[in-house]
């Protein structure tokens, strides 16, 4: 699976085409899964440009993006930075009128079994975030929600090209057994070295504005598309 993660916790500011809206988060997921993204993960966005788990601004957004992009699964963040605290993210989850197929979790941040329950009690599938530099994965392996996530989003947040590709080593090693299928991917100059590991390992992996801005060659890319393209290539290479 190759996921595209459209926009994260940034703003305009980073990137002329980092979308926000609605109809550019739906432009922006039609045009990276006709570059050959399978799935879609995102962070809706309230008036103020910040992330939130408001119900009208996750129902706008869902409903944007499954119009452009049928039948393919979208996700959001439940990040701690989302909301206040565990109960207005827990609160705002139950709110929702419109689900997203999945959504992550990260197991470093207080009240991440909470989040994950009300998430489960919807129907909503849950990707346990478990990021390297933390104790994710402890905390991930004593939750009683372990054997019931979508899939593992193992997180290097190594961001250097050097010494990311250790570090996502050193991460797998941890969650060694996994409990769900892996997804694996980077940040920053480390975002494609980690992407040539999970091609190599077979795993599941996940690249676009989010994680990086720049190109396998250094460019700042165009669009999510472009990204797309160029860990499809990556992909495409390494299976032979």
């Amino acid at each position: 699976m190759l996921q595209v993660c459209l926009n994260g916790a940034r703003s305009p500011r980073e990137h002329f085409h980092l979308p926000v809206r609605p109809e550019e988060l739906a432009k922006a997921a039609a045009d990276a899964v006709a570059a050959g993204a399978t799935d879609v993960h995102l962070h809706p966005k309230g008036p103020d440009g910040a992330d939130t788990l408001d119900p009208h601004a996750v129902a706008a957004t869902l409903r944007a993006v499954r119009a452009a992009a049928p039948g393919v699964g979208v996700g959001v963040t439940t990040g701690a930075w989302t909301a206040p605290d565990t109960d207005m993210r827990v609160r705002s989850i139950r709110a929702w009128t419109l689900l997203p197929d999945h959504a992550s979790v990260n197991w470093h941040e207080p009240g991440a079994d909470a989040v994950a329950e009300a998430l489960l009690e919807r129907g909503v599938g849950v990707e346990a975030g478990i990021f390297s530099g933390t104790d994710g994965d402890h905390h991930f392996k004593l939750s009683p929600h372990r054997g019931k996530v979508l899939r593992v989003l193992a997180e290097v947040t190594d961001p250097t090209a050097g010494g990311a590709a250790s570090t996502a080593e050193s991460l797998l090693a941890r969650l060694h057994p996994a409990s769900a299928p892996i997804l694996l991917h980077g940040e920053a100059a480390g975002a494609w070295p980690v992407l040539r590991v999970a091609a190599r390992r077979g795993l599941s992996t996940r690249i676009g504005l989010e994680d990086t801005l720049v190109l396998p060659d250094g460019q700042i890319a165009t669009d999510n598309a472009e990204l797309v393209a160029a860990a499809r290539d990556i992909l495409t290479t390494e299976a032979r």
